[in-house]
């Protein structure tokens, strides 16, 4: 007869994976069954392999439809992961059950990765808040681990214990997956095995004793006609912190890194030895820990175990004991302990033998090649462009973030090296696993695949804007095939495109791929010609596009306008900048425009030489004269002061014309001009409006009048000390080649 012991677990327990493990020991079964979807069975003799390193997860995903996919993670330690691996270390048979993912894939709706289906409630969390704890795994270490009695005993009368919490706790039980487990035990008893053993979540263990198994006719009602969908399954590098997620098993742990130091650290040395890396951390963020205060959150810890009744240390006590001695009541230091400790910030690995979906094999070997180690860990990495292997890191970002592969986010770089310098952001995380696989469907390498993904998004264009965007993108990740497939569709929708804004917001991004084209050593002649047709189309159109605008549109197009405006300038080619410049100045003496965009315009003009200061100030007082309506006049206003604001510290006739304007406004509109005045002169730096303010305040006294001046009397060689001024007279003298006499 078939002896079957039902080894009831927490998952990602340390307390539980160590009671397994002397379990699988004294029983010694010829066929361990493991709770998981049966697809994890292929990957068991990976499992093996030195170079599988936890955390790990195996991920299950939809051949044709990748985003559809689960992930079952594994921690060193996990009870499930020790269980397989005592089995290969023994020779024996591993067998996964649970609802097969081709089930489970089958009803997502592939919005997001879907999670392994698992209970609100952990049992085990229950029993040890009715015991009065507050950490579930000391609540194991002393009601099980410190028992002198056989572990098999041990799981017999926990599953007395979850039998009791089936009953009393309101958690939705899943009876599908359980009758899909009891169809593996049943399957083994067949085969003779002699001693079978489950190692499973608590919560199911009383569920899968063959004592208590239903008929086998309710179980293959439960069982039969479930939709189905092809699924793969492989393993990807998993992370602490996503251990710390209620992902995979239903269950995710706070605390995982302090689950690895309890299982890898004998139970003599878990205190001492935690606060001795605690110490470390905080030393490596620069802040004070002694040996001696080491020694004494050690004793401290102790002394709190025993005061709250606790058998032994918990996490509890050593976080009160390390605030208390080692960072002396601060909470701040502490979140570098949780990060790092606490949490932990270990990335699995993974063997290259490990099968996976062709452009996840191109990624990992350029990862090898160019040195860009995947890190759950967030690191910043500062790349210069001039050097070639730093390019190439630079176009493999841009071409995973083309492939929606975020493992680098671009940061702001310093201004030191120009357009030479680029710095992202860098954080692997289980996730990008199933991006990659879904990537796969454009390519089986980074370059194809996201170029298939350029030329699909150029098909697909709802405007320019997206266009501009595509080709930009092009540039950046090296993608010629890419960008002739976005320059052809941009020429064609060019030629049809009738909206003057939408052809404006496409000229900064056009400009920045020629003029930055050289750069990255790419062909721009194609996009330049389409550049010069956007310009003199915009151009064209911009005085009509400008007019009948309401604020929200006035606003947009004052966005684009500047925008275009950036570009041509960065190009800086007489074809480009004479048709804007034409068109700049009809629209800037049209009053009949909207102030918003006629103000910015204008302000244009003035900074490009266009306009006199005079004409400027004319314009100023005529837009800000009594008979215009104050919203259009402030609106006008803010488009001007857009900018320096040096053009009102140094412009007296400018200023004076706003002071005066404001001065002769009515309570009335006074008030309604308050907060749009407030908020362009809020753009300015402190600094700057106090320069403005002391200005002003010096006009409104008249000390820079012009009579003021003519009273003031001219310096005399009277009131100046030469003797004093010769150095930097005979200075000034020997620069402009001048005779000194000595």
């Amino acid at each position: 007869m078939t002896q079957v012991e039902v080894l009831g677990v927490r998952h990602h327990g340390p307390g539980s994976a160590r009671s397994v493990a002397r379990a699988l020991d004294e029983l010694q079964p010829d066929v361990v069954v493991i709770e998981g979807p049966p697809e994890l069975d292929a990957l068991v003799p990976l499992a093996a392999d030195p170079d599988l390193v936890p955390p790990v997860a195996g991920l299950v995903y939809a051949v044709d439809e990748p985003r559809r996919a689960a992930f079952y993670p594994f921690a060193v330690f996990s009870p499930e992961w020790v269980a397989l691996r005592w089995a290969l270390e023994h020779g024996v048979d591993v067998r996964f059950a649970d609802l097969p993912a081709t089930h489970h894939l089958a009803d997502s709706d592939g919005e997001e990765a879907p999670r392994r289906p698992g209970r609100r409630v952990d049992p085990i969390t229950a029993l040890a808040s009715a015991a009065g704890y507050d950490d579930p795994e000391r609540w194991w270490e002393d009601a099980v681990e410190h028992r002198r009695t056989s572990s098999l005993t041990h799981f017999a009368h926990l599953r007395e214990a979850m039998h009791g919490v089936r009953g009393d706790l309101e958690v939705d039980d899943d009876a599908r997956r359980e009758a899909f487990m009891r169809k593996v035990i049943r399957a083994e008893m067949r085969a003779g095995r002699e001693r079978v053993a489950v190692v499973c979540g608590a919560y199911h263990a009383p569920a899968l004793d063959p004592a208590s198994f239903p008929p086998v006719s309710r179980d293959n009602a439960l069982t039969s006609k479930l939709p189905r969908i092809k699924v793969a399954a492989t393993w990807a590098p998993w992370s602490s912190e996503r251990l710390s997620y209620a992902s995979g098993y239903g269950a995710g742990v706070r605390s995982p890194g302090w689950y690895h130091h309890l299982f890898v650290t004998p139970d003599d040395d878990v205190v001492p030895s935690w606060f001795v890396r605690v110490a470390r951390t905080l030393r490596g963020e620069n802040l004070d820990a002694s040996t001696a205060s080491v020694v004494e959150a050690t004793r401290l810890a102790g002394a709190l175990a025993a005061v709250r009744g606790r058998p032994s240390v918990g996490l509890a006590e050593l976080t009160d004991a390390a605030r208390a001695v080692l960072t002396e009541g601060a909470d701040l230091p502490l979140r570098f302990v949780d990060r790092t400790l606490v949490i932990g910030e270990e990335l699995g690995r993974v063997p290259e033998s490990t099968p996976m979906v062709p452009l996840a094999g191109d990624l990992a070997r350029q990862q090898k090649s160019l040195r860009l180690k995947a890190s759950a860990t967030s690191t910043v990495v500062q790349l210069d462009l001039r050097r070639e292997s730093q390019l190439a890191r630079s176009v493999l970002l841009h071409r995973l973030a083309v492939l929606d592969v975020p493992w680098g986010t671009q940061v702001e770089a310093g201004r030191t090296m120009g357009t030479f310098k680029e710095a992202w952001e860098l954080e692997w995380t289980p996730e990008l696993a199933v991006a990659v696989i879904e990537a796969s469907l454009y390519g089986t390498t980074v370059r194809t695949a996201a170029e298939s993904r350029i030329a699909e998004e150029a098909r697909e264009a709802a405007d320019l804007g997206v266009l501009g965007r595509l080709i930009e993108e092009c540039l950046l990740a090296d993608l010629p095939e890419g960008l002739r497939a976005v320059v052809a569709a941009l020429a064609e929708r060019t030629a049809k495109q009738h909206d003057t804004r939408a052809l404006l917001e496409t000229v900064e991004p056009l400009a920045r791929t020629c003029r930055y084209g050289d750069v990255r050593g790419v062909d721009v002649a194609d996009v330049t010609h389409v550049l010069q047709t956007v310009v003199v189309r915009a151009s064209v159109g911009l005085r009509a596009a400008c007019s009948s605008l309401d604020d929200d549109s006035a606003a947009a197009m004052r966005t684009a306008v500047e925008a275009a405006h950036r570009g041509v300038a960065l190009v800086d080619r007489d074809d480009l900048r004479e048709p804007w410049s034409e068109a700049l100045v009809t629209v800037g003496r049209d009053e009949a425009i909207h102030g918003a965009v006629a103000g910015r315009v204008n302000r244009l003009l003035l900074d490009g030489g266009l306009l006199t200061h005079d004409e400027a100030a004319a314009r100023l007082s005529r837009r800000l004269s009594p008979g215009t309506p104050a919203p259009a006049a402030a609106a006008w206003l803010d488009g001007f002061l857009t900018g320096e604001a040096l053009l009102l510290i140094h412009g007296d006739d400018l200023l004076s014309i706003i002071d005066e304007w404001l001065v002769g406004a009515t309570e009335e509109s006074f008030e309604d001009l308050l907060p749009l005045v407030r908020r362009t002169f809020s753009r300015y730096q402190p600094a700057e409006r106090r320069l403005i303010g002391t200005h002003l305040r010096d006009l409104a006294t008249g000390r820079h009048s012009g009579a003021e001046r003519r009273l003031q009397p001219s310096p005399t060689t009277d009131s100046l000390d030469l003797d004093r001024a010769a150095p930097a007279i005979a200075a000034v003298a020997r620069l402009l080649g001048m005779e000194v006499a000595s």
